[in-house]
């Protein structure tokens, strides 16, 4: 029994140390946080710009920042950096909140930048009583070519020795509108020698005189980016303020305000930021392309946002799976735009109903048919679930199926129709080929065939052939638009674009291309709201465009592809 007992605790042991072993950096971080006592509990935040819609890169913050405080009892704050009311707008305000309950998570508190402007205001005097803070006549060029290069000091500008009064008289009157857009800046009084860059007496608030969506015309002076967001943890006390990899040489200013101000003491970690191949993740370019046109709209299904790809088909599963599986790392790397869609496939393929549907047909006639005879067939909706629910597929003398299907000159591992050859019409029974009809160009234009009645499942003495190929009836078949969606670019890597290029010379001239199905009756019934099976070919799914009488349907992604992940 003490042998059982030992060995069950050492069981438990190696459990316990493989379960650390798979930690990430950030869940060991939390863990050692708890375990000393440096926080009670987990509060992070998402921290979007309202200036465009989300996209994959945001999907993985947001698995991160919710996942890290579901795992461990906290919470998470959304919060918008809503300090640039030029670009920002309340359609993607709306549009945010969206995509974030798609993906399944629920904030804690919906805040605002905008809520602490009057606290940000405030400190600022406060630097600025202290000497720490000066307004700065310069241009943003003279700014610019003043803070030096890493290998040369910056130039400390001729009003850095303002008095603190005559500062806080002319910041107060940057914020009563006094001065026009560009006039003047308040910046931090720092070190213009320092090694990093960040700390070269930064801007912390410029003249914007612009409607805000929230604050209308209460300000004309908005903070600053790095001013702002240290400040807006604190006064949230986020315990964990995690960000991607570009923010870390932001780091030693965010703490450096922190201190300054003696407030609560955030703290930011940074992680690999998401780049998939064949993929954009900036909203400045992705804005370019809705304002040129050159894609539909944000939610374009070939583009990368939550809204586009949700249009595609993806699911919110699929996302979190390929989130879970790229893992966090501190490391950039490019991500193969392939475990992506593997993770589509995954999905899909356990929920999604089966339909089938035919793209480039070719009428095929079954000889021996009883004339004006139509016989329905109960098929499984979806095959993992044999015993589950079915749809009802007519067949008939005069069918419907794929070009691809039938070869004249077959080779020998050819197994689908061929001249005197056997398939399984999907779900129903063994025909062969008996005659072919070409028109005038030698385009074949009707395929003749028998049937073998005997062979109908479930009836009469099994029969085996090699192939099996779907079909449509086809005075029964509806008629759809699907629209072929391929990737957005033809560069795997969109960082490498040459120096010489514009990264639109890569978008891909066939990443939509345009067909007609043809359809069974049952697809247009189908309410899942999923992306379904086209049988044999790739998921679709109805897009918002269509109609009852022109139904559309968006391919989300291909049915097989030889990737496979580590």
């Amino acid at each position: 029994m003490w042998k059982k007992i030992i060995f069950a605790v050492q069981k438990s042991s190696k459990n316990m140390e493989e379960e650390k072993k798979t930690l990430n950096f950030l869940e060991e971080i939390i863990e050692e946080d708890l375990r000393s006592g440096k926080v009670d509990s987990i509060l992070t935040r998402f921290p979007p710009e309202p200036n465009g819609y989300l996209h994959l890169g945001h999907a993985k913050s947001l698995c991160i920042n919710f996942g890290l405080a579901q795992k461990y009892g906290g919470k998470t704050n959304l919060r918008y950096d809503d300090t640039n009311p030029t670009k920002e707008d309340t359609e993607y305000v709306d549009a945010i909140k969206e995509d974030i309950k798609w993906l399944g998570f629920k904030w804690e508190k919906e805040l605002y930048a905008s809520d602490y402007f009057q606290q940000l205001y405030d400190w600022a005097e406060q630097m600025i009583l202290k000497g720490q803070a000066y307004v700065d006549d310069q241009t943003q060029e003279e700014i610019s070519a003043g803070r030096g290069t890493i290998d040369k000091p910056g130039t400390e500008s001729p009003w850095r020795n303002r008095t603190p009064e005559e500062n806080l008289r002319l910041f107060r009157e940057m914020r009563d509108g006094k001065y026009a857009d560009g006039e003047k800046v308040l910046r931090a009084k720092i070190d213009m020698a320092h090694p990093n860059m960040m700390f070269r007496d930064p801007i912390l608030y410029r003249i914007k005189h612009a409607h805000h969506h929230r604050t209308g015309d209460k300000w004309c002076i908005y903070p600053m980016y790095d001013y702002t967001h240290g400040q807006c943890d604190s006064i949230e006390h986020i315990t964990h303020s995690i960000c991607t990899l570009e923010f870390d040489v932001h780091r030693p200013l965010y703490d450096w305000f922190i201190k300054t101000l003696d407030i609560y003491p955030s703290h930011q970690y940074e992680f690999a930021r998401l780049n998939l191949t064949y993929t954009l993740m900036s909203k400045r370019k992705l804005l370019e392309l809705v304002q040129k046109g050159l894609v539909s709209g944000w939610d374009d299904p070939r583009m990368p946002t939550l809204c586009g790809v949700r249009r595609r088909g993806y699911t919110a599963d699929a996302l979190k799976m390929f989130c879970d599986k790229i893992g966090v790392s501190k490391r950039d790397q490019l991500m193969d735009i392939q475990l992506l869609e593997w993770c589509v496939r995954q999905d899909l393929n356990a929920r999604s109903n089966r339909y089938m549907v035919v793209q480039d047909p070719v009428r095929l006639t079954i000889v021996n048919w009883p004339q004006g005879q139509v016989e329905w067939f109960d098929c499984p909706l979806n095959p993992a679930e044999p015993e589950g629910a079915t749809r009802r597929v007519p067949f008939t003398g005069e069918l419907l199926i794929e070009r691809a299907d039938f070869m004249e000159d077959a080779p020998n591992k050819f197994f689908r129709l061929k001249p005197g050859g056997e398939v399984r019409l999907k779900y129903t029974y063994i025909i062969k080929c008996e005659e072919m009809v070409k028109d005038a160009d030698g385009r074949i234009v009707e395929l003749r065939c028998s049937y073998d009645p005997s062979t109908r499942p479930g009836a009469g003495e099994w029969r085996s052939v090699k192939g099996t190929i779907h079909w449509v009836s086809r005075a029964h078949a509806k008629e759809v638009e699907l629209r072929n969606y391929d990737r957005l670019f033809t560069l795997a890597d969109m960082s490498q674009v040459p120096e010489d290029r514009d990264y639109k010379d890569f978008l891909n001239p066939e990443s939509l291309v345009l067909a007609t199905g043809y359809a069974e009756p049952a697809l247009l019934e189908d309410k899942s709201g999923l992306a379904v099976q086209f049988e044999r070919t790739g998921y679709y799914i109805a897009d918002p465009d269509g109609t009852p009488e022109h139904p559309v349907f968006n391919k989300t992604v291909s049915l097989k592809d030889s990737y496979k992940p580590e």
